[in-house]
């Protein structure tokens, strides 16, 4: 049995656009495929900034996945209060 990977909640809408979704569907983040001088590569996009590029998609996914769950936690130091 494979274990689960981030991939898995991507969906390829168009040829070589993948969007990472979220449990509840909400879409977090877009990695396209993109021809470079240097040959095919990934551009991560999360909460509309570019996050860098990819020789592959499953780094790619894994960047994104990444910045999102990163997202999940209090974003300030540990005595700062919480957003509401």
């Amino acid at each position: 049995m494979e274990r689960w990977h981030p991939i898995f909640q991507t969906v390829e809408h168009e040829p070589g656009v993948w969007t990472l979704y979220d449990t509840l569907g909400k879409p977090q983040a877009v990695i396209e495929l993109r021809r470079t001088e240097v040959g095919p590569r990934y551009r991560v996009e999360w909460a509309g900034k570019v996050l860098g590029w990819a020789t592959s998609l499953k780094v790619a996914v894994e960047r994104a996945y990444a910045a999102y769950v990163s997202s999940l936690g209090h974003q300030g130091g540990p005595n700062e209060p919480r957003g509401r």
